[in-house]
């Protein structure tokens, strides 16, 4: 069991627009980009932050989404991507299509992040989001073009939250930022819910497994019931399904798990580094939520961090939101 890294900063970028960001999450799921992108995001802005002398460890991000418009033709029960040729061959020809599921976005970003300089020197942390959000601006989010906006208000303005006091202040600190992410979504990890549906279908069907379940939690499943048992085929009944108090619930990408052991560095052709170990990986899968932020109770349930177990092949992302529990009154 891992846990989301101390942070006592949270920078918050709002209201970015990205153009044309990768739809396909993995090669199962499509409709925003994977969390993996978001992580991969952080560490690449670290080293920009890094390189521009800036003092910040990023060690969680978080993603609130305003708007989609994912780039599909709807026909009937069947979208299509509306696919690009791109690049083209050396020569200028075209080349063989190459399936690129793009989305636009507005989102907000949340970062979680520690620095010296903002624990000794407060004063410093407006002039820090500025730096931060002008060299995000240069970059790309999951294949995305940041778009700059051209009459910037004070929505759109990054800040910093100082996360300081005991728990209870925290809470409140991190109550009133998640209030000014409205309206939004946040993606959260519901993996309580796979186990659940998990446990549920090896009841009737004992040889279910994991993907099973993530199947069956993947599209709604209705099912036609009547009270009159003897007599189905003609007597009334309703049609019920199972996403009844389920909320927005969707199949994600999680992570990656190996396939080979750890390659010696260029020991692999054609690898984009060859200074660095190599593995072969495919995609692990988990059920998300989409929910509100004034839901979240804590920073932590709404931001992504990585754990990696190389000994056990594993390297996945991971997020600490816990469902409220609802109790019954009579």
């Amino acid at each position: 069991m891992t846990d989301c890294p101390y942070f006592d900063h949270l920078l918050i970028i709002p209201r970015l627009r990205v153009q044309n960001a990768n739809a396909l999450s993995s090669p199962l799921t499509h409709g925003f980009p994977s969390m993996t992108a978001f992580l991969g995001l952080m560490w690449a802005l670290e080293r920009k932050t890094s390189a521009a002398g800036l003092d910040l460890q990023f060690n969680a991000i978080g993603v609130v989404a305003h708007r989609h418009q994912e780039q599909i033709t709807e026909d009937g029960f069947i979208n299509t991507l509306r696919l690009t040729r791109n690049p083209i061959n050396r020569d200028g020809s075209t080349a063989a299509i190459v399936e690129e599921g793009r989305i636009h976005l507005e989102i907000s970003l949340v970062l979680a992040i520690q620095s010296e300089v903002l624990n000794t020197d407060p004063s410093t942390g407006d002039a820090l989001a500025r730096q931060v959000h002008d060299l995000l601006g240069q970059m790309r989010i999951a294949g995305g073009s940041v778009i700059p906006s051209t009459a910037p208000s004070s929505k759109q303005r990054p800040y910093l939250v100082h996360l300081t006091g005991d728990e209870n202040d925290r809470y409140e600190l991190f109550n009133r930022a998640k209030l000014r992410l409205l309206p939004g979504f946040v993606l959260v990890d519901r993996q309580d819910l796979l186990e659940q549906r998990h446990q549920a279908l090896q009841v009737t069907t004992p040889e279910a497994s994991k993907l099973d379940a993530w199947l069956s939690l993947s599209r709604i499943n209705w099912n036609y019931s009547t009270d009159d048992q003897d007599n189905a085929s003609t007597a009334k009944g309703e049609w019920t399904h199972d996403r009844e108090n389920l909320g927005w619930i969707v199949p994600i990408p999680v992570g990656y798990g190996a396939l080979s052991e750890v390659l010696e560095p260029g020991s692999v052709n054609n690898a984009r580094d060859g200074q660095t170990a190599f593995r072969f990986v495919e995609s692990l899968y988990g059920i998300g939520q989409w929910i509100s932020p004034h839901r979240l109770h804590s920073p932590q349930q709404l931001l992504w961090y990585a754990g990696s177990q190389p000994e056990n092949g594993l390297y996945r992302c991971h997020n600490d939101y816990q469902p409220t529990p609802i109790y019954a009154f009579d």
